[in-house]
């Protein structure tokens, strides 16, 4: 257990960090800068989500089976360095030596040599993944830990580091996002130092090698390839989607119309949204997730009423936390923008795309929960028919819309993945999991919180500031905001009773509240 609280920690400092860095870098290199990374950044997420997610989780699986056995161990590391070498390799040769055509089908050739570099990240992957599920699987989550916040660290500090040498030497953009690439090189290369350092100090007799040994592991390739991509692909929800915008949405804007350097520039505003989603998504998550590990052990038991009440409960939770966030967001979207990037550009268009916390918390809420119970194809699946609705949706919506039309199919994308997992859930629940008077419970508490900032926004523009505020007075409003509405949301939610009692109980922080609460009664 606390292996997996070690890890469950790193995981969110990385996915915090992934989002933060993100603004001083489009500080650093401005909209355009941040448009050429956005393009490219979706091909590193691939290769991040497979040495992380996916592959060393079933890697983990099979090494915990005969967790004793010397040999068994040294047989799986093998075949699965053998496994994801080759696909490593194939990624590899596809992505480097294809570079001119993924760029031409981008639209813009000048990032050729970024897709090059990213390439070099696919030649990691065997380490990384192999190394981390091993010791996983061994019950040892520090190394895994360890590397993970030390290739976060050195990747964000090179992309930043970097980027800002090149802009101060006046180099152009496209070479400064190729040195951001580089520094994310860096922060693999990091990543697998760490866990060779540990594998020489704990399992020294474990090496990585092609497996040499005749034989035909037919589960253990099945469980590698089918449920390792499965959840390869769950976790790859949103690098999925951002890679659709790579594709089609500056070359969609040009073709509607718009000039390169217009282009340019309202992509990399668009992209704006993506650390506002992930950071709306990592707080309602952090949360919900905590209560997966109750899923799994009722559902190990089969105490099939334990698995509803709480597969019902962390619904509620991220319901809740992405409902907030996402209604929060909108009411200050034009202050938050203008404090992270300098103006407030593009606000409607965010605020249209932020609709998408609330559906990403409750679609990886909903993943957690069947992973957890052995239903790992049907969250992959429910992905690639949101992919291909956002594909349709881009078609649609970006030639008459632009950036708004791909606000528009990433929200409707999100959307039939939610409903999609939804039916199923329910329909293995056989009852609902979310009540209708919970639902008007949270609604209202969105309506009260909403009336408070609005006010507070008409008290700061006519008595504090003015209508045409500066960034430190945008970042002023931004943070008063942020605790005025998390103040009234969370008094209003327990005023109502959002949640009842033996719900509190099991929420993280939840007994605290609930204590406060009794206190101000």
């Amino acid at each position: 257990m606390r292996g997996a609280i070690i890890l469950t920690i790193a995981a969110i400092f990385v996915k915090i960090l992934s989002a933060v860095y993100r603004v001083p870098y489009q500080n650093i290199v401005g909209d355009v800068g941040f448009y050429i990374y956005q393009q490219v950044y979706p091909l590193y997420g691939i290769a991040v989500a497979l040495s992380t997610y996916g592959f060393p989780i079933i890697i983990s699986k099979l090494v915990a089976e005969r967790e004793g056995n010397r040999l068994h161990v040294e047989t799986v590391a093998r075949l699965s360095f053998t496994i994801i070498s080759v696909l490593g390799v194939v990624l590899f040769a596809v992505i480097f030596f294809g570079a001119d055509t993924l760029a031409k089908y981008m639209g813009d050739m000048g990032l050729t040599p970024m897709i090059r570099i990213v390439a070099f990240s696919f030649l990691l992957m065997p380490f990384l993944t192999v190394w981390r599920g091993t010791f996983q699987g061994v019950g040892d989550m520090v190394p895994t830990a360890i590397s993970q916040v030390i290739e976060q660290l050195i990747r964000v500090g090179g992309i930043l580091l970097f980027s800002y040498m090149m802009i101060e030497k006046g180099y152009s953009l496209y070479v400064a996002g190729a040195s951001a690439m580089v520094g994310s090189l860096a922060g693999s290369l990091a990543g697998m130092l760490v866990l060779y350092v540990f594998i020489r100090k704990r399992h020294s007799t474990i090496k990585l090698s092609l497996l040499r040994k005749n034989g035909f592991y037919k589960r253990e390739i099945r469980l590698l390839v089918v449920q390792g991509t499965a959840i390869c692909v769950s976790g790859m929800m949103l690098v999925l989607l951002q890679l659709v915008d790579s594709f089609q949405l500056y070359s969609g804007l040009t073709q509607a119309g718009l000039g390169d350097l217009e282009a340019k520039i309202a992509k990399g505003i668009y992209d704006r949204g993506q650390p506002l989603l992930q950071l709306g998504t990592v707080a309602a998550v952090s949360l919900s997730l905590t209560l997966v590990p109750l899923v799994t052990a009722a559902f190990q038991k089969k105490q099939q009423q334990q698995v509803r009440e709480y597969m019902r409960l962390a619904v509620k939770v991220s319901v809740t936390i992405g409902l907030a966030a996402t209604v929060g967001l909108i009411n200050i979207m034009d202050a938050v923008n203008a404090m992270l990037f300098e103006n407030s550009e593009g606000s409607f268009v965010l605020s249209i795309f932020c609709v998408s916390i609330l559906f990403s918390s409750v679609i990886l809420t909903f993943s957690g929960i069947l992973q957890s119970i052995n239903k790992d194809i049907i969250p992959a699946l429910a992905v690639v028919i949101g992919v291909f609705v956002k594909y349709i949706g881009n078609m649609l919506f970006v030639p008459s819309y632009g950036t708004a039309g791909a606000a528009i199919s990433t929200v409707l994308a999100l959307g039939v993945i939610m409903v999609t997992l939804a039916l199923y859930i329910r329909k293995q629940l056989k009852m609902p999991f979310i009540q209708t008077t919970f639902l008007y419970k949270a609604l209202f508490s969105m309506l009260i919180m909403t009336v408070a900032l609005q006010i507070w926004r008409v008290v700061t523009e006519h008595f504090l500031f003015s209508y045409d505020m500066d960034r430190l007075q945008m970042t002023v409003l931004a943070l008063s905001s942020v605790a005025i509405g998390a103040f009234v949301f969370i008094y209003t939610m327990m005023k109502v009773n959002l949640f009842t009692e033996e719900e509190w109980i099991q929420i993280p922080f939840g007994d605290k509240l609930r204590g406060m609460n009794r206190k101000r009664k």
